[in-house]
């Protein structure tokens, strides 16, 4: 039906050009806010009224009368209605509905997507240091920025997945002490153990396994790195060296059981040793946006609206964080990104002025509002109705291959994607293994199966449905499933242009509904043939949109359940 749309709106725009010079180009649907008032709805009567000086009522009939004199209105509209002050409300033929099931049978998987744009993008995304096993908030940012990049490659952007994370930090450094500890035979309660609020050291039983493999010599291999363990206690940086590799290793595991892969990894210290962080602070000093104070050297950063001005480098000489951050996103304005999204957890808010404020110090022509940020709140675990704060694994969290353990990959990308990022979220892990239509993600794949088995009963070529009379698909449940399915592409556009993921979800939940009811009212293989044949079609096209809303989601679509 985009075709059909797309002649529509070309009508409307038409007769908007004639009635009022130059606002053709503002033509625009609307979806009318009560179903039954009809499928399309425009407000441009009242909209032109103003400038217009005429009654909006009056000038929504002359638009009425321009519309149903237009070829494409005369093909595809069954009526066009004026409610209210002058909403115009179109109410499709069934013909016009019919035609999403030839475009979504001839586009198959490419149907929703456009071609194309020459654009690059990087979704930089987890960023999680080498430190421990990824938790559940990594999960919630991994499912996010991999369907926000298939969102966004639907669109037709050529979309980069990158991680970054530091292997040089304090953090670091806390990581191979613990390890060595562990390594000399040392354990959490012990006196040689660090202790209290403030004590540097990680207490989770991976710490152990890290040690034991340390001792025993072996080879590590993870994605963008290896090595391979001395086993000699006090060789502190081969401790280093060999943890940050095994967690690397452990985080990778993490991922492929997620299905999440990434085309680069960023090391934080490279920026570092490459002379990019003092690079960007001489830069910033030399376009006269630093000054010092107190033995420190400052950012103005206020004058590019941030709150107050920011510390770059300390007294001891050493930079705050942000300034790395800037150093970073200057490498990817520099490698061709033109549009980049940050998915961080909200506790990041404060960076974003900062990186910005840097960013335009820097001068180096990157746009006002360079990077996008999508900010995620933690995750709750229920399991059992009590909430779950501890993992075997990590000690003192949830950890992401805990929760795909207990449930599946696809659940665990459906339920964390089912909420706006920011808002607060509580898994519940009984929830996600039922098997009944509480379960979302259940819900939407039993929809498709339930699909694939009546294709699987009647046993003849899909391929041969794009052809088949769909005159007889005329039920109201029929035409509600089909104006269903025209709507995908605009949700997926509208989806990418908001970073919201959820959407798909909310989409695929409401279309696998309407699809459950279009199967409760219409038995599908009846003995006329063009019936059949036509309601295969339709049927055909719905199992086609699931799995492609479902592949932006990285979540499967099952044949059987």
């Amino acid at each position: 039906m985009l075709t059909v749309k797309t002649e529509l709106l070309k009508a409307l725009a038409g007769a908007l050009e004639q009635l009022a010079p130059g606002r053709g180009a503002k033509a625009a649907f609307e979806s009318p806010k009560v179903a039954a008032h009809g499928d399309l709805a425009t407000t441009a009567a009242m909209q032109l009224a103003k400038p217009l000086k005429l009654n909006p009522r009056q000038l929504a009939d002359r638009l009425r009368e321009a519309l149903l004199a237009s070829a494409a209105f005369v093909q595809w509209v069954e009526a066009v209605d004026i409610a209210g002050p002058g909403f115009i409300n179109i109410k499709l033929t069934a013909q016009a509905k019919q035609q999403v099931l030839h475009e979504v049978l001839a586009q198959g998987e490419r149907y929703g997507c456009q071609a194309p744009n020459g654009h690059r993008m990087m979704v930089e995304f987890v960023s999680a240091n080498p430190t421990g096993p990824l938790h559940v908030g990594h999960g919630r940012q991994a499912a996010l920025g991999d369907a926000i990049s298939a969102l966004y490659a639907t669109q037709g952007w050529d979309v980069y997945r990158e991680f970054y994370y530091n292997d040089a930090g304090v953090q670091i450094a806390t990581l191979a002490s613990s390890t060595q500890l562990r390594a000399k035979g040392f354990k959490p309660g012990d006196p040689e153990w660090p202790s209290g609020e403030n004590a540097a050291a990680y207490n989770g039983d991976y710490i152990a396994d890290i040690a034991a493999d340390f001792l025993a010599k072996k080879t590590v291999h993870s994605d963008d790195r290896s090595f391979t363990a001395s086993g000699d206690v006090e060789a502190l940086d081969d401790i280093r060296l060999f943890a940050v590799a095994y967690l690397r290793h452990e985080q990778d595991l993490d991922l492929k059981a997620f299905a999440v892969k990434f085309d680069n990894y960023y090391l934080e210290s490279s920026l570092y040793l490459s002379g990019k962080v003092d690079d960007t602070v001489k830069r910033l000093h030399d376009a006269g946006k630093t000054y010092e104070h107190d033995g420190a050297l400052w950012l103005k950063s206020t004058e590019y609206g941030d709150d107050k001005d920011r510390v770059m480098r300390k007294g001891d000489g050493s930079y705050t964080y942000f300034v790395p951050d800037v150093a970073y996103h200057i490498t990817k304005w520099e490698r061709g990104f033109e549009k980049v999204v940050n998915i961080q957890g909200t506790d990041h808010h404060g960076t974003i002025a900062r990186v910005r404020a840097g960013l335009q110090a820097a001068d180096v022509g990157i746009p006002l509002g360079y990077p996008d940020y999508v900010l995620h709140t933690m995750v709750r675990v229920v399991k059992g109705g009590e909430e779950v704060k501890i993992s075997k694994r990590a000690g003192s969290y949830v950890t992401l291959r805990d929760l795909i353990e207990w449930t599946s990959k696809d659940a665990v990308r459906f339920f964390l994607l089912s909420r706006k990022p920011d808002t607060e979220y509580t898994f519940d892990v009984d929830l996600a293994v039922t098997k009944n239509n509480d379960n979302p993600v259940y819900y939407v794949q039993y929809a498709h199966a339930r699909i694939c088995s009546v294709l699987s009963s009647w046993g003849g070529e899909r391929a041969t449905l794009s052809e088949v009379d769909l005159s007889p698909l005329q039920s109201p449940q029929a035409l509600a499933l089909m104006l269903l399915l025209a709507k995908y592409p605009e949700m997926l556009s509208a989806a990418a242009t908001d970073f919201a993921p959820h959407d798909v979800t909310f989409y695929l939940r409401e279309l696998a509904a309407c699809y459950h009811s279009y199967y409760d009212a219409e038995r599908i293989l009846v003995d006329d043939e063009p019936v059949k044949l036509a309601r295969l079609a339709l049927v055909c096209a719905t199992a086609q949109v699931l799995h492609n809303g479902l592949a932006v989601l990285g979540v499967d679509a099952p044949s059987k359940m």
